[in-house]
This record gives C-alpha cells, sequence and structure tokens, in this order.
C-alpha cells in the first residue's frame, strides 16, 4: 500500500487567539512525574519533545481543582504552588512553538476516602453514585456545589497566570461532571437533575460559565466529553443525534471554544444512522472546532487491552490513517488526538507523515505503567484507575 497522505492534517488551525501549527494533539495522560507535591522538571521537556515532532497542542494529563473532594490521587491541586512549577512546563512548550492547557478535573464519586492531599474529606458527587448500584460517598449539597464550582473557576485562573494558552474542563469518562450528565449517576431532582441531558448539563454549564467569567472572553476554553465510562464502556448520556445538537449549542454559548470528543475507537460509528463518530455527529451540529479521539495508531485502545493482558501495543497499520486521512477531508474533525502512540516513540508523527512505518516503535504498557506509583489499596475499589480498573 503506498505512503497514505496526511499532509492536509500538518496545516495550521487558528483557534480563538491562538494559531495551532498542525492538526495534532496530545491529550491528557498523567504520568505521575510528582516531586514533593509538585510537577516535576521533566514535564518541559518531555513535552517540547512531542512538539518539535508535529504536535500542536499539549493537554496536562488531569489536574484536581482545589477542594477538599477532588481527587486521592498523587496528581498536585491547581493552586498557585502548583501553577508556578507548571510555568517551567508551558514555557518550554511555547519556546518549542506549540500551547499547552491544563485540563481541570474532580473525580466525583470515583474518589477513594482516606487517600489524597485531604483524607478525612467526604466524597461528593451528584448523587452519592459511580454507577447504577454501585455507591461511594454522598451526594453534595447546594453549597458544596457551589465551593466546587468556585474552585474550577480559581483553577483556570491559575492556569492563565502559569502560562497555560487554554483550560480544559473534563466532563467525561465517568468522573464528576459526567457523573451529572448520565443518568445512572444523577438522580438530583433540584435544578441540578433532569430527565434530558440539557436538564442534567445544568451544574456543567454553570461551571464553564464560571471559568469563563474567570479568565475573560479571548481565553480557550475546550470541554472534553464522552458516551463510555471507564466503570462501563457502553454507557450512553444521551441519544445521538437527537440531543446532541441541544448539548453542544448550550455549551459553545457557555464559552466553550473547542469539543474534545472522546471515543475508545475513532474508526468505529457512533450508531447505525450514520457512519460517524462521535467527533464526526459534532461537526454536524457546531461550528465550534471538535476534537477526535480514540486509539490513533493502536490496534486496541488501552483499557482493552489490559483486559487482553497485553504489553505490547502493535502499529495498527496504513489502513487506520487512510481512515483518518478520509476522515478529515470529508470534514469530520479539525484536530486528532493522538496519545499512547508519541507516548511510545516520540517521533511517531514524523514517521507516520513520511511513510516510515516500518521504523516505528511500539507503544508499551511499561511506557506508562512505570511512571505511576500505583496503589494497590485502589483494586476494586471506586477508583478504576488503568491497570487497576481491569483487575477490579
Amino acid at each position: 500500500m503506498a505512503t497514505v497522505d496526511l499532509s492536509a492534517l500538518f496545516q495550521p488551525l487558528r483557534l480563538r487567539n491562538i494559531e495551532l501549527k498542525t492538526r495534532f494533539i496530545m491529550p491528557a495522560m498523567n504520568r505521575g512525574w510528582i516531586v514533593d507535591g509538585l510537577p516535576s522538571d521533566k514535564y518541559g521537556p518531555y513535552y517540547a519533545s512531542r512538539v518539535e515532532r508535529g504536535v500542536a497542542l499539549v493537554i496536562t494529563g488531569a489536574c484536581p481543582v482545589d477542594h477538599p473532594s477532588s481527587s486521592a490521587l498523587i496528581d498536585p491541586l491547581i493552586n498557585p504552588r502548583s501553577g508556578e512549577a507548571w510555568a517551567k512546563a508551558t514555557a518550554a512548550v511555547r519556546a518549542a512553538g506549540g500551547h499547552m492547557f491544563q485540563q481541570l478535573w474532580h473525580e466525583g464519586a470515583i474518589r477513594v476516602e482516606g487517600k489524597g492531599p485531604y483524607p478525612d474529606a467526604p466524597t461528593l458527587s451528584p448523587s452519592g453514585l459511580a454507577q447504577k448500584n454501585r455507591p461511594n460517598g454522598r451526594a453534595a449539597t447546594l453549597g458544596e456545589l457551589d465551593e466546587i464550582k468556585e474552585a474550577f473557576a480559581e483553577a483556570a485562573r491559575v492556569a492563565k497566570a502559569s502560562g497555560f494558552s487554554g483550560v480544559e474542563v473534563h466532563g467525561a469518562h465517568g468522573y464528576f461532571l459526567d457523573q451529572f450528565l448520565w443518568p445512572e449517576t444523577n438522580l438530583r431532582r433540584d435544578e441540578y437533575g433532569g430527565d434530558t441531558v440539557l436538564e442534567r448539563a445544568a451544574y456543567p454549564l454553570e461551571v464553564v460559565r464560571a471559568i469563563r467569567a474567570a479568565v475573560g472572553p479571548d481565553y480557550p476554553i475546550s470541554f472534553r466529553f464522552s458516551q463510555w465510562k471507564e466503570v462501563d464502556f457502553d454507557a450512553r448520556i444521551m441519544d445521538v443525534p437527537s440531543e446532541l445538537e441541544g448539548f453542544l449549542a448550550a455549551f459553545k454559548s457557555a464559552g466553550v471554544d473547542l469539543f474534545n470528543c472522546s471515543s475508545r475507537y475513532f474508526w468505529k460509528p457512533e450508531n447505525d444512522q450514520a457512519p460517524l463518530n462521535l467527533a464526526g455527529w459534532a461537526k454536524k451540529f457546531t461550528d465550534v472546532p471538535v476534537v477526535s479521539v480514540g486509539s490513533l495508531g493502536l490496534k486496541i485502545d488501552l483499557f482493552g487491552g489490559f483486559l487482553a493482558e497485553k504489553k505490547t501495543f502493535e502499529f495498527a497499520g496504513q489502513e487506520q490513517l487512510q481512515i483518518l486521512a478520509d476522515q478529515f477531508a470529508r470534514g469530520e474533525f479539525d484536530l486528532m488526538a493522538v496519545g499512547r502512540a508519541i507516548i511510545g516513540d516520540a517521533d511517531w508523527l514524523m514517521k507516520v507523515r513520511d511513510g516510515r512505518y516500518g521504523d516505528i516503535r511500539s507503544f508499551d504498557k511499561a511506557d506508562v505503567m512505570g511512571d505511576y506509583e500505583w496503589d494497590p489499596g485502589l483494586v476494586g475499589e471506586a477508583h478504576d484507575l488503568d491497570a487497576q480498573r481491569m483487575r477490579s
């Protein structure tokens, strides 16, 4: 098979007040390089090396907002102290010709009490559920929701002051904000619950509005959402496309500049109505740029690989790249996320651009598992992080 022509994806894109040099982003993937509770100096050179090799935008791993209920993990809370450390990474990425967003995150009912920076804090979520029939923690009060909303806004202020070019709000994969969107985990009967996804989106929309007010009118905000959850691959927050149009319009009105549409496999259609993934459907209903996500470069996604006890994830081949090129030519996405492939091989983008497929180094689980201080106490608990979730 001839070399797949990906030249169109190496063209620039304007996103509000920033210029992205290509259509490739490095999505949020935590590495666990933490020293004395702060991101280490590894991040700057590491991210810059990907930018020098074709990545236009780097999104940090999920970073907990500074609220006692936000996370039981070791990742630094977003506050001025961690912001000073992150500023070294943002400066390195800018010097390499790229941009960096900080992903703002709260675990919600996936959090395990008794761990993290606030071990005595309660685990809070919309209804005290990690999924149906899986209680953990309790429902947040209206006062606590106001506190968490302000924590998101303050995190965005810190990110802007720390040199990040924008922020991404994590509303996907079964975490706090996504727990409002998912009917299994949002049983509220106040203003933050409801029978439709737009009704259930009331609180995440408030969070986005608070962030927009905090950072001003020109600072980019991305919103990451998904149907699937890390605790349930078949979960759905809405019918596509019947509810998606109003959902996207509401978040655009609230201040979103980029939709990061997470699928497990970018080449698989969302439903049988049309051969479109989640990003492809989103492009039908919004003029806001969208990111397509889902195992680019791999034959199987990370979670499926853990279930199959795979160690090495071999290159998926040219056929998958041709699907990517064809989707972009049809206008089904604006930006493409490539994660594990460029963790495994920093030169992956350059190699696929030049057709050097035989030179690609395969991603290996050791590329990420060796970096994180995985806590065996989480196994079988509410939090299902990467390999641990597959052993639960």
